[in-house]
């Protein structure tokens, strides 16, 4: 069996070796595999990158692709058999990366694939772009500009390397990631999210994921419009005492527990059963912080215009909830928006349905997005369009929304060489909400500036306020829980090609935990906080509704059910 074999060297960007692969067939064999704590902190059986020097350059990136296979079964046979050659073929470099990757020959759910996999099989990733359009290519397992299928979603399983630490993200952080990258090998990318507020105290549910979190899994499933392909990625680095040797043998341990076997689960189940439900803040104490909001913004010489104050809701239900089949039903429930799941072990999982991009970037063209205000969609066309015209007349969601669409223009202007606002403002209509909206574009300088454009990017005025110094100190002294991995941006890295959502309409999920779902609502002059509070149980409906109606899948014994949950 013939690879294609596209390597990037370091030492000569533009190089890239063809030759010819052949990996052997060969049976199985039992690895064991597990987590261990890396210099406190928890991973799974791989390397920290952000422990190396981040302007070193690396030895080898690589993409090897296979012919096609007819079925995951196969597939997953093939990769087994290369994965084998490649521990009896070291490549002379001392640190590297190299993705293996087999298409199929049919479209399978990348989901269906993850939800297929052992619960235990930590970190886990899922990421799935709100518009097909924008991201990577393929054509016969590499890419092409002719015939080309677009790249759907993607999962993950374990670590091939991550990228995590307490101290928040930095230029280090970001070059440490790229080293790893290339634009050769564009399917190489990096899954993860930062924090809101990364000088936060961080709470115990968010202490696995650290300041930021981010990694190039070792085992993957693409999911393109027309077919599939299953990929394993090992990564090494000996000034990280990460050898070539201890990277082939964990991606193989992982391997050994991958199921090739996919099953589409079904979506559709009875009610949920919950314990109980606490809001932090409750209705008492939102009142208390609006106004306290309200009068700071009103205050004579006040420069602050707009806050966005957020909700924590704890859910407990009598059964542990399955993250991945909550994000099966989000995904239904809300389209044209961007699903994701971020696991490392030893954490509940991070999932969400966020309308919301912060960047896209294709090599030096970035777009971005200015979404604020929000309605409920009408249950008729002529009750919908009264909402939506509502919402486009209305002064106070004008006010809001041209804060936040001025804020990104002045700062795409800092690194861009031009600047294209259309539409200015439109509605976004989805499922159950509608937004205005207003998409922006321009031309980077230079593809460095990536990492300028996400640090003045976040936090946007939509999920802070304006101006950002006076917002976050209100929310600092207001807020009483942590917000984590809520409204950070949450997205990939890769070579060529970056992209990031702001992790709204989201939820931490986990045994230890139970749900805790976020909201937030942005506070500008006129504001009512009843009307607030309404936006908040809107915006987290789409969770209240699955907790209702949608499937739980639980993991180990029954248990007898206590309270039914109320309407929120």
């Amino acid at each position: 069996m013939a690879a294609k074999h596209c390597i990037a060297s370091f030492v000569d960007m533009e190089s890239m070796k063809c030759t010819i692969y052949t990996p052997t067939v060969y049976a199985k064999q039992s690895l064991h595999f597990g987590t261990h704590r890396y210099n406190n902190q928890f991973c799974s059986l791989s390397m920290n990158g952000c422990q190396g020097d981040p302007r070193a350059p690396i030895g080898t990136i690589e993409t090897r692709t296979f012919p096609a296979a007819p079925t995951p079964a196969l597939a997953t046979d093939y990769l087994n058999s290369a994965i084998l050659d490649m521990k009896s073929n070291p490549p002379p470099f001392d640190s590297g990366i190299i993705r293996l990757e087999v298409p199929i020959q049919q479209r399978i759910e990348a989901l269906d694939w993850l939800r297929s996999q052992s619960h235990n099989l930590l970190p886990r990733c899922f990421f799935s772009s709100r518009n097909p359009s924008n991201v990577s290519y393929i054509e016969n397992g590499h890419t092409s500009n002719e015939h080309r299928h677009k790249l759907v979603s993607v999962a993950g399983i374990g670590s091939a390397v991550f990228f995590r630490h307490l101290h928040p993200f930095s230029l280090d952080d970001w070059c440490a990631i790229k080293r790893f990258l290339s634009k050769k090998c564009p399917l190489i990318r990096a899954y993860g999210a930062i924090r809101f507020n990364a000088r936060a105290k961080i709470a115990s549910e968010w202490e696995a994921f650290g300041s930021f979190y981010f990694t190039v899994p070792q085992v993957e499933f693409d999911e393109f419009e027309g077919s599939s392909m299953i990929a394993a990625t090992v990564a090494w680095d000996s000034a990280l005492s990460w050898t070539y040797g201890k990277a082939v043998s964990s991606v193989q341990a992982t391997m050994w527990q991958v199921s090739s076997v996919v099953k589409r689960l079904n979506k559709d189940a009875p009610q949920a059963i919950v314990l109980s439900q606490t809001h932090i803040p409750n209705k008492v104490s939102w009142d208390s912080a609006v106004r306290r909001a309200l009068e700071m913004i009103n205050r004579k010489n006040s420069m602050l215009i707009k806050v966005v104050l957020a909700r924590s809701s704890r859910v407990l239900t009598t059964v542990d909830i399955d993250p991945l089949m909550w994000l099966s039903c989000l995904q239904i429930e809300g389209d044209n928006a961007y699903a994701f799941c971020l696991q490392p072990p030893e954490s509940p999982a991070f999932v969400g349905n966020t309308p919301e991009r912060l960047f896209y970037r294709d090599r030096l063209s970035i777009s971005s997005d200015a979404l604020a205000g929000t309605r409920a969609r009408g249950g008729s066309e002529s009750l919908d369009i009264q909402i939506g015209n509502d919402l486009l007349s209305s002064p106070k969601d004008h006010h809001e929304f041209t804060v936040v669409r001025e804020y990104i223009r002045r700062k795409l202007e800092t690194v861009c060489s031009s600047i294209l606002i259309e539409p200015e403002k439109a509605l976004r209509k989805l499922p159950r909400v509608q937004h205005l909206y207003a998409q922006l574009t321009g031309t980077l300088e230079k593809e460095d500036d990536e990492f300028k454009i996400l640090s003045s990017l976040h936090p946007t005025p939509a999920v802070c306020g304006f101006p950002t110094k006076e917002a976050r100190v209100l929310i600092a002294e207001t807020e009483m829980f942590d917000r984590g991995l809520y409204a950070g941006p949450v997205g990939w890295f890769g070579g060529g090609e970056s992209e990031f959502a702001v992790g709204i309409r989201s939820a931490l999920v986990g045994k230890d935990v139970g749900a805790l779902i976020y909201a937030g609502t942005g506070i500008v002059e006129g504001s009512d906080a009843a009307l607030e509070w309404q936006e908040l149980e809107l915006k987290t409906s789409q969770f209240t509704k699955l907790m209702k109606l949608a499937p739980l899948l639980t993991r180990g014994e029954n248990r007898i059910a206590v309270q039914k949950v109320a309407d929120c």
